[in-house]
């Protein structure tokens, strides 16, 4: 039993015109989940990209849909060469994107960009390697997508995802701290709130809901109820106990001591 980030679901306004920026901007294809509510789309075997209408996932995740200023996550793509990142900039502003830092080498050597999408979540743009050594492929697939969480103490909400079977790869303590990923998953990582906001060149003050849930898509319902009994005891509040949905799914969600959300469920 180990949790893993299957999906990652965005609250959005306007679904249909949140699926064609993503479709445009990553070349994302459709993954068959699209009720109208929700939309989804597979970021090139690197995970799945849900997109919600907000006010439904908050009443799934049990809460209000308000929401301002600094959601308190950032996403990630992460490709080979800083020209896929100055690619997939301009590909984003194209579409409507703000441009919060444009395409540069950062101060560590990190080739990287930073946009906001028209939905209001923060993307960060990152080449893993510094030289544009090969033809940039068209479109540019990203070789891993990330989610990184801004929490009170990196240490501390280590603990917690360790309790839930997530290990370690990286460990700087509380500046910086990921977990191993697998195939076909996106990476979780944890920073400080507030470095977090200024790694991505925001303010780091908001409030409200985050629209972000991040998914783990178990393979049995005993599988889910472990997994709420440990989240439980390692200081998770659940706001959605297990619970039979009409979909024929078992799904539980709820928030982990930093306050962001999780959904458990089954494969249809």
């Amino acid at each position: 039993m180990a949790l893993t980030l299957d999906i990652i679901t965005i609250g959005v306004p306007q679904v249909a015109a949140a699926r064609a920026f993503y479709a445009s901007t990553f070349s994302a294809e459709a993954t068959g989940t699209d009720d109208g509510h929700t939309a989804g789309l597979d970021l090139h075997g690197t995970g799945q990209l849900d997109l919600r209408q907000i006010e439904a996932l908050a009443t799934d995740s049990a809460t209000t849909p308000a929401t301002s200023g600094f959601r308190g996550y950032v996403l990630s793509s992460i490709v080979t060469r800083p020209a896929e990142v100055k690619a997939l900039l301009d590909a984003a502003a194209e579409h409507g994107a703000t441009v919060v830092k444009p395409a540069k080498k950062e101060f560590f050597g990190e080739f990287a960009a930073v946009y906001r999408a028209p939905d209001g979540a923060v993307w960060k743009l990152a080449a893993a390697t510094k030289k544009d050594k090969d033809p940039v492929p068209d479109p540019p697939k990203p070789t891993e997508t990330a989610v990184f969480l801004g929490v009170a103490e990196p240490k501390a909400s280590k603990v917690f995802y360790e309790a839930l079977g997530m290990r370690v790869d990286r460990d700087y303590g509380d500046k910086f701290i990921d977990f191993t990923i697998a195939d076909g998953v996106c990476r979780l990582g944890l920073l400080p709130h507030k470095a977090l906001a200024k790694d991505a060149g925001v303010d780091d003050q908001g409030d409200g809901f985050s629209a972000l849930v991040l998914t783990h898509t178990a393979t049995s319902r005993t599988e889910i109820d472990n997994l709420v009994a440990t989240a439980t005891s390692a200081g998770a509040h659940i706001t959605t106990p297990p619970t039979e949905t009409p979909q024929g799914t078992y799904t539980a969600h709820f928030t982990t001591p930093d306050n962001h959300h999780w959904k458990l469920t089954t494969a249809r």
